[in-house]
């Protein structure tokens, strides 16, 4: 799946980049409204994030421009800009989803994830691996058939792990996907919330290697 982020903070615009990536995303970014345009112009994506407060041409303008030359390729926009009005601008002007930040990438990635359904009904719908299963549409989890009740964190962190099942993954690595960029980096939040999920799925479902690394074992 090719993705275009229009973002023109550096900082924001690696970190959902970086992100992507690691979930095999081919991702493109574009600093300002009149470059995102002639990207998209020029080139195939299956899905654009857009910014709206952007320099040379704002993202309205590029959202507008996109829709007027009849692309429907899925719009997610991201923006600080949290008014409703806001909101119902740019859905009614053909934006697909709107999210606000600050954001954490694991509810941008579902989003991206619930557009990309819509468009293509191949997208999986579910993960299940060593008699777990996450319903990504329902926010769900069955763990050897007995239904778990998770909140939306551990849920993210639980999907985090089970899309890279028997690989290890650093503290920073969950905290960049799980609770975004604006996290704390010296925080201990990814082993109280491991400590959840083996409380409320099973002891050895994930497995601490190293300290602050750790590997899914389902």
């Amino acid at each position: 799946m090719n993705v275009l982020v229009v973002q023109d903070e550096p900082r924001i615009a690696a970190f959902i980049k970086r992100g992507l990536e690691a979930e095999g995303f081919v991702v493109r970014t574009a600093f300002d409204g009149a470059d995102g345009l002639s990207l998209m112009r020029s080139s195939e994506f299956d899905l654009i994030i857009l910014d709206l407060v952007l320099p040379t041409m704002s993202g309205e303008d590029v959202l507008a421009q996109l829709r007027k030359g009849g692309s429907r390729v899925p719009v997610i926009v991201l923006t600080a800009k949290d008014a409703v009005a806001d909101r119902v601008a740019n859905l009614e002007a053909g934006a697909d989803d709107y999210l606000t930040k600050p954001f954490s990438f694991s509810e941008l990635l579902a989003r991206i994830r619930a557009r990309l359904r819509s468009s293509d009904q191949t997208v999986a719908a579910a993960i299940s691996h060593g008699g777990v299963t996450l319903d990504l549409n329902a926010r769900h989890v069955k763990i050897d058939g007995r239904g778990v009740d998770l909140t939306s964190r551990e849920f993210a962190l639980l999907e985090t792990l089970m899309r890279h099942p028997g690989q290890v993954l650093s503290q920073p690595q969950l905290l960049d996907q799980v609770w975004g960029y604006e996290h704390e980096p010296g925080s201990n939040v990814v082993e109280v919330y491991v400590g959840y999920l083996r409380k409320k799925l099973r002891r050895d479902i994930v497995e601490t290697v190293r300290g602050a690394v750790y590997r899914f074992l389902g």
